[in-house]
């Protein structure tokens, strides 16, 4: 077992308290804290210490695999499957979609073949992977997820009275599908500079006065809040065309690859499969490619109620959240008395609250987690015990 020592992000819309407040991680330089990432992901590498000094958690990994990973985890995916983070976020991240897996392979080809830098501002794709999320609220943490139900949709814009839309709008009314929808969110987000800054004056004009239901209320809130920061930006409609969901602590919703969100507020925990591969398409002063964004967007909508996740009880204290995919698996653990888990997989622990004391299946070895603090445990561990008084997250290979 190996304490981690993992790398801060300073993103511009990071909080400048939250994991000073939460998890005591000092801040003397007051930047902002956006992102904690613990993982083996080569544009954030977190770093152990072994018998012959600090190495990256990814050249690591690489000594032995199929001894730290797992047998079937190391040949499934060559690597630590999974990316976990501490995201706080102060301000909204942008509009954005993480393509699948043949997307991402093809495009990171294709822009490898064009040799673009992988650190060049308009890169798309960082890696070959996809990116499937999950996000657990430690705060109330505000975010859109996926596009709304068609006629709840139609509904918000119709109340909106956006008059420049008035055509493409009627269009989505007679033809409430998929394609029709397509049609539709590919309109709005290629407007051309004069139409789209007509529309959101329209949009900006009636929001104050509007408002006939709490939904409607909700949506035109959130705009008029977007709109201080970036007043001229297509993604102010996005409170219009996508879902508004609100975590209360404890609480987790899962983004699937090729679904339009965006976080807007609020402090949680986040793991996703092994990747940064981010298509935008506005709220963000960074690199913006709708067209690229367009190809790679599921427009199936989804159900508000089928949004947030029901953890399943594996026994006291410990909640696993289920999810589709076999690159994660997410639990969290509230430790008050001896818990022996057994491993078949790397894993990393991060302790969310007290102090959590976590012993080798020999007795050999023990390592104390306070808030804040994470061990990478691999899978030849075997099997570990937790005690002590405190709250931790559990991840690992969904394999």
């Amino acid at each position: 077992m190996y304490r981690l020592y993992n790398q801060i992000k300073d993103y511009a819309w990071g909080s400048h308290s939250a994991m000073a407040a939460l998890f005591g991680l000092p801040n003397p330089d007051n930047q902002p804290q956006a992102e904690m990432w613990l993982g083996a992901h080569p544009a954030g590498c977190s770093a152990i210490i072994t018998d012959n000094g600090p190495v990256g958690l990814d050249d690591f990994i690489r000594t032995n695999p199929g001894n730290i990973l797992g047998q079937k985890t190391a040949k499934h995916f060559q690597t630590l499957p999974f990316l976990l983070k501490i995201l706080a976020a102060e301000m909204p991240l942008s509009i954005q979609v993480h393509p699948n897996k043949l997307s991402a392979e093809r495009g990171f080809a294709d822009e490898n073949a064009r040799r673009i830098p992988l650190d060049a501002p308009q890169r798309n794709y960082k890696d070959d992977n996809h990116k499937p999320e999950l996000i657990y609220a430690l705060t109330p943490f505000q975010a859109l997820n996926g596009f709304r139900e068609l006629a709840e949709m139609i509904d918000l814009f119709v109340q909106a009275e956006i008059s420049s839309l008035q055509q493409p709008i009627a269009a989505l009314q007679q033809q409430t599908d998929k394609q029709g929808l397509r049609r539709f969110f590919t309109t709005v987000m290629t407007l051309t500079t004069d139409i789209r800054q007509q529309a959101i004056k329209e949009l900006l004009r009636h929001i104050g006065t509007k408002g006939d239901d709490i939904g409607a209320k909700t949506a035109f809130a959130l705009i008029k809040q977007l709109s201080e920061l970036y007043p001229d930006d297509v993604g102010l409609f996005a409170p219009l065309l996508l879902n508004i969901v609100t975590l209360k602590p404890r609480e987790a919703m899962f983004l699937y690859a090729e679904t339009p969100h965006a976080y807007i507020h609020g402090t949680g925990i986040e793991i996703m499969a092994n990747s940064d591969n981010v298509l935008r398409a506005g709220l963000t002063p960074k690199y913006i490619d709708v067209k690229e964004l367009l190809e790679h967007i599921d427009y199936t909508p989804k159900s508000f109620s089928t949004l947030k996740l029901h953890p399943q009880t594996v026994d006291a204290g410990h909640k696993k959240f289920p999810v589709p995919v076999s690159d994660f698996s997410f639990a969290v653990i509230r430790v008050t008395k001896p818990k022996p888990i057994a491993v078949s997989s790397a894993e990393i622990l991060l302790c969310l609250s007290g102090k959590v004391i976590i012993t080798d299946n020999t007795g050999g070895q023990n390592i104390t987690l306070q808030r804040g603090q994470s061990v990478f445990i691999p899978a030849s561990t075997g099997a570990y015990c937790l005690d002590g008084a405190g709250e931790i997250v559990r991840a690992y290979s969904g394999i």
